[in-house]
């Protein structure tokens, strides 16, 4: 079978951006009607209140739901370019209709929702082979002062397995051997190790002593 889902996986709806796009209000869902092979297929994509993506293409002529696209054995010009235009108008929906959503631990929402509040920023999905990495940029220098990434605790130097959600800061190099422990603060992770360093976003660090070092690493990226 087609494998659709992997194109909402670590995303969240925006309603508003679904209203937007064309999206109607139905019920407890959203859904949104579209057509397909020159209007001889309706596709319907349905989002259900908890952001489950259910789509349907019917037959116009026979009023019957079609679904030789979705069988990887169907194969012909004319299934393919039904096929084709279906993951085209997903993509779009993916695309235009929800926010990323790849880092779950609270912590990480606060840092995203606070960059945003204070400094109206929004993380920036740079490396498609890395898609569970993140940075925020200061708009008038183009710098980084933040980067979220999720990795294995094993890199930080931690003896136990599993993936642990990390941010990178900048500061001061004169004070930055100072500051690592290699308990509570890292050498930076796959950054320069002389300007930046490396905190666990699993409540080691208080969160308001985080804002105050991304307030310090958000100066630090003023050229």
């Amino acid at each position: 079978m087609l494998d659709t889902e992997s194109l909402f996986k670590n995303k969240k709806m925006n309603i508003e951006a679904l209203l937007t796009y064309g999206f109607k209000k139905h019920n407890e869902a959203y859904v949104y009607k579209s057509s397909l092979g020159e209007e001889q297929f309706d596709m319907i994509v349905t989002i259900t209140k908890t952001g489950e993506v259910l789509s349907e293409v019917i037959d116009v002529a026979t009023d019957e739901t079609y679904i030789l696209h979705l069988l990887k054995s169907a194969q012909g010009s004319f299934v393919s370019a039904i096929r084709e235009e279906y993951v085209a108008k997903l993509s779009e929906v993916a695309e235009c209709c929800f926010d990323m959503d790849v880092f779950k631990s609270e912590y990480a929402k606060q840092v995203i929702q606070y960059a945003k509040e204070t400094y109206q920023d929004e993380l920036e999905f740079l490396w498609k082979k890395t898609p569970n990495n993140a940075i925020l940029r200061r708009k008038e220098t183009n710098q980084w002062y933040a980067a979220l990434l999720t990795i294995k605790k094993s890199k930080l130097g931690i003896m136990e397995d599993g993936l642990i959600e990390v941010i990178d800061l900048r500061y001061n190099p004169e004070e930055l051997v100072t500051l690592i422990d290699n308990k509570r603060y890292f050498p930076g992770y796959h950054m320069n190790k002389k300007h930046w360093y490396t905190i666990c976003l699993d409540g080691s660090v208080p969160i308001e002593e985080i804002y105050q070092r991304i307030d310090k690493s958000y100066v630090l990226a003023n050229k």
